[in-house]
């Protein structure tokens, strides 16, 4: 019987939940009631036994609903991933329904529309103060950037570079966002980009703000990309793409890419094989979502894509989500009016826990460079 097994085992046989709560976050340096910034605040012990009977779902639902506090929420967290107390928690009939669903569908084919109606169309009011002026939502790169703007600037010049970026170049960018790389690689390079999103407001923006550049945004679904490129680009795509298609994502890149071109994805990736993404992060912000693995993504390049580099930047998405956390709290007096206090604490919890999950090294975030097979290898496949 496993460590898990038992612990739950000790709740079936009468322990009281709040002791084995305590004792399991007590072996993570947490103390429940305790006064270190990362200890949690209990308001009311009805908490417990959620936490047991829903796993991360119930710790989300109970955080958003008031039900407990903490000074420092990704420190707390941080500290429960390190001790793999997750684990504890994971072990509910809410993951195994959602496993089971995920098994059984194609969540990304049948709803690809969902993820951009229901986050990213929330409201650019909110993204432009949380994300700077570059409209990136995805990690920037810290190495010699003090600032999330120069960090995020610092970002894009390094994927333009790994691809080789020069004017006069046409590239394909899948899962556009706020056509931020878009708009660096046209202004900056002299390139000519074409993205897709489902996203009608991150369309909106692109149309306002872009309008004069050599940049087309479609609003449509990845997989109907048409044309050829010299580069084919995704920056925060493949975490929506889903493991029943990642196989059909390598086949694109590969048709759209012109001979001796480059494919370029940027994108979260886990330490396991897990067929869903988190069941609170699935409910409340990105629904249908599921995060590779490394070993996943060259599994399904095999034959198709070589990996020319692979570069692991995640510790610089700890520090861009602490930016973007703070740029969303300053930013609050302006958007409570609209949001309400519920968004706040669940926008709260979303934002740290993910700083948290990426400082604990639970989550990675690769950059890979690839090129169809047989290609001559690039000379700018590794920039940094």
């Amino acid at each position: 019987m496993t460590g898990i097994a038992q612990k739950l085992r000790a709740v079936l046989e009468g322990r009281p939940a709040a002791d084995l709560v305590r004792e399991l976050f007590a072996g993570a340096g947490v103390t429940v009631g305790g006064s270190a910034p990362w200890d949690p605040q209990v308001h009311d012990e009805r908490l417990y036994a959620r936490v047991l009977r829903d796993g991360t779902l119930g710790v989300g639902e109970a955080y958003v609903e008031g039900w407990w506090d903490c000074p420092a929420l990704d420190q707390m967290i941080d500290r429960i991933l390190r001790a793999r107390l997750d684990m504890v928690v994971r072990e509910s009939w809410v993951l195994l329904s959602q496993a089971i669903r995920a098994r059984l569908f194609n969540l990304q084919t049948a709803r690809p529309f969902e993820v951009g109606e229901r986050h990213y169309d929330i409201g650019n009011d909110l993204y432009r103060p949380m994300l700077g002026k570059s409209m990136m939502y995805t990690c920037a790169y810290f190495k010699d950037a003090d600032t999330l703007d120069a960090a995020q600037e610092a970002k894009l010049d390094l994927v333009c570079r790994k691809i080789g970026l020069a004017k006069g170049m046409r590239v394909l960018d899948l899962g556009c966002g706020w056509g931020g790389f878009a708009s660096f690689a046209a202004e900056r390079y002299g390139a000519s980009v074409v993205g897709y999103t489902v996203s009608r407001e991150q369309v909106a923006w692109v149309k306002e703000h872009h309008a004069a550049l050599p940049v087309e945004i479609r609003l449509d679904d990845y997989r109907n990309a048409t044309g050829t490129y010299d580069a084919v680009v995704s920056i925060g795509l493949l975490e929506h793409v889903g493991p029943k298609n990642h196989r059909g994502y390598m086949e694109l890149c590969a048709r759209r890419v012109a001979p001796g071109g480059i494919i370029f994805m940027h994108t979260i990736g886990g330490n396991q094989v897990r067929a869903q993404i988190d069941p609170w992060f699935h409910k409340y912000i990105f629904p249908n979502a599921v995060i590779p693995t490394l070993g996943q993504l060259t599994t399904a390049m095999e034959k198709i894509l070589v990996a020319e580099d692979v570069q692991n930047i995640g510790p610089h998405y700890d520090r861009t989500l602490m930016a973007w956390w703070e740029n969303f709290d300053a930013a609050w007096p302006d958007l409570r009016a609209r949001y309400g206090d519920t968004f706040y604490r669940q926008w709260k919890f979303y934002l740290l826990s993910s700083a948290a999950a990426f400082r604990a090294r639970y989550l990675n975030l690769y950059q890979i460079v690839a090129t169809v097979t047989g290609a001559p290898q690039p000379p700018t496949a590794r920039s940094s």
